[in-house]
């Protein structure tokens, strides 16, 4: 876990505190990520899964399972799990069991179990954390270096036995055409590519929202601090719309930075860095929300030495 994480977590760990007041509880977190290269490590091609299925199995010495939950990973790839009381879960583990809805095919594999971590405890509340979970496609994607492997040389079938002919058949009656198929997104840029928030508002360009859609709200894109400062209505559109004030300033170049990671592997900032870093800027001072606005503006400007990469859909 690097420093952005950890101060993410505890800026988390302190709203929840403020907001429930002292309970006892036990919380356990932690995110899916699709293994791309299906190397069991974090990549630059590696995503976060929305709608991964993660199980949690508390087992005693003799291998009983004594406790499970079940829970589906958000927008940005990251589950919690929330217990009454506080019940000791140092002995259990977590693993990817399913790809679920919005996997987009990474599924078919699942990496090996991660177990729980104890990160905190105050207050009568515990909170566990765990490693990145990995789900894997069928196979690898083409952008991974390939692993020369020595494989054995089959052994000779025998010779195949030999049928009668077949008498002929009639031609069969032809096929109706098949519908056409929908236009696929574009791909995601390799290179580094950086877009003003009035690119995203152009309709020749509509193509390039990726994992999120214009309707989508901001509450669900980033999270609960965000949702106590813009509420649960207002969408990924009319945030794109925002100024003048410090707070909707922020909101705009942040969409547009969450928009600009999504499509470019090499975007100054990931998805998960844009939401921490939205938070962060809306639990501190008015300072704060102009300063990482202006980080923003500048990232999704290009920082004078990075352009574009839009093309008119079709």
């Amino acid at each position: 876990m690097d420093f952005q994480e950890k101060l993410f977590l505890t800026a988390f760990l302190i709203l929840a505190v403020a907001i429930d007041g002292t309970r006892a509880d036990a919380m356990v977190t932690g995110t899916v990520f699709c293994d791309q290269c299906k190397d069991g490590e974090r990549s630059l091609f590696d995503y976060p899964v929305n709608g991964a299925k993660v199980t949690m199995t508390c087992a005693d010495s003799n291998g009983q399972v004594m406790m499970s939950r079940e829970e589906k990973t958000n927008w940005f790839g990251g589950y919690s799990m929330r217990f009454d009381g506080t019940p000791d879960l140092n002995g259990c583990s977590a693993h990817v069991s399913g790809s679920g809805e919005g996997s987009m095919g990474c599924g078919e594999a699942a990496g090996p179990p991660q177990n729980l971590r104890l990160m905190f405890r105050m207050f009568d509340m515990e909170m566990y954390t765990v490693d990145p979970l990995l789900a894997q496609p069928a196979k690898p994607m083409e952008h991974c270096s390939s692993r020369s492997s020595v494989t054995q040389q089959p052994k000779s079938p025998p010779p195949p036995f030999k049928l009668p002919p077949m008498p002929r058949l009639p031609p069969l009656p032809s096929l109706p055409p098949l519908p056409p198929m929908p236009p696929l997104p574009p791909p995601i840029f390799p290179e580094a590519s950086a877009c003003t928030h009035d690119k995203w508002t152009m309709p020749e360009y509509k193509c390039y929202w990726r994992g999120v859609n214009p309707e989508t709200k901001v509450a669900v894109a980033f999270g609960m601090v965000a949702a106590r400062r813009y509420g649960t209505d207002m969408n990924l559109w009319n945030g794109l719309q925002g100024r003048g004030d410090p707070y909707r300033t922020l909101l705009r170049e942040g969409v547009t930075a969450l928009l600009n990671s999504y499509n470019s592997l090499q975007f100054s900032y990931h998805p998960l860095g844009v939401v921490q870093h939205m938070d962060i800027a809306l639990m501190g001072s008015t300072r704060s929300v102009l300063l990482t606005a202006l980080r923003f503006k500048r990232a999704n400007s290009g920082a004078g030495n990075v352009t574009c990469k839009f093309t008119s859909c079709k």
